[in-house]
């Protein structure tokens, strides 16, 4: 039996890679091409690359560096951050990237979900959801535009949206959890986890090897990904780049 993934996730900032915190306070981590190569050779399953500020700025996928990205990356490679086009996602295939990772655009235009999906097949196709608890407990909503634009939309009806669009799989952040290393948001992966046929993919929050097996075991996760687990060391959060060895993962995933 294939074990589920585990999956670094990496932020890209005006072409270098940084870590935040709820979003937010990014910490610079290095080049994107050095940090690949550690990766192969550490033989990760999977790798995600998220461009926080394309969106924001109004532009496309940084193109040239990604060709740089995926010429260097010997591991399945997701994209995501200033996707707004067919033209965007046919560019970012011919490339190498294996799916690609609708936040904003999936919101703006669902009907994008579906057209790439047509294209591509469901499998290449990710929506991506920014989520974050309203105060004092309050329900939990999904944003958009890194965080920064709230939607009024309840994350488990717009993964069963997504889902119908043509999504086949979806990728749950949680804002709260972004960079504490504090655990996963069980509550919210369980419930999407729940509702809908496809992979789920976890992120915000893992800290330590348990917290995978946690999301995987009681939150119904298809796979766990993170970022601080896999690039700080210590209480001090030191910059160093890991993975966990296959035979720790092998014991502890389901």
């Amino acid at each position: 039996m294939i074990r589920p993934r585990v999956i670094p996730v990496l932020l890209l900032q005006n072409r270098g890679l940084v870590k935040t915190v709820r979003f937010k306070d990014p910490t610079y981590l290095g080049d994107p091409i050095n940090i690949v190569r550690i990766f192969n050779d550490k033989e990760v399953d999977e790798l995600i690359f998220l461009d926080i500020t394309a969106t924001a700025e109004n532009r496309p996928p940084a193109f040239d560096l990604l060709s740089d990205i995926t010429s260097e990356c010997f591991m399945p490679l997701g994209y995501g951050g200033g996707i707004r086009s067919m033209d965007d996602i046919r560019r970012l295939l011919s490339l190498g990237v294996e799916k690609v990772i609708l936040n904003t655009a999936a919101v703006e235009d669902p009907a994008l979900v579906r057209t790439a999906a047509d294209y591509a097949g469901s499998s290449s196709v990710v929506v991506s959801m920014d989520v974050r608890k309203g105060l004092l407990g309050g329900r939990y909503e999904v944003l958009m535009r890194n965080g920064k634009k709230r939607t009024g939309r309840d994350p488990v009806k717009h993964a069963v949206a997504m889902e119908k669009s043509g999504a086949g799989e979806l990728f749950i952040n949680s804002i709260d959890r972004d960079g504490t290393m504090q655990g996963y948001d069980i509550d919210l992966v369980r419930s999407i986890s729940a509702a809908v046929s496809v992979p789920v993919v976890a992120c915000g929050g893992a800290g330590k090897l348990q917290d995978l097996a946690d999301i995987i075991k009681l939150g119904g996760a298809s796979a766990a990904a993170a970022g601080s687990l896999f690039v700080f060391q210590g209480p001090l959060r030191g910059i160093l780049i890991s993975y966990p060895a296959q035979a720790d993962l092998e014991r502890i995933l389901p």
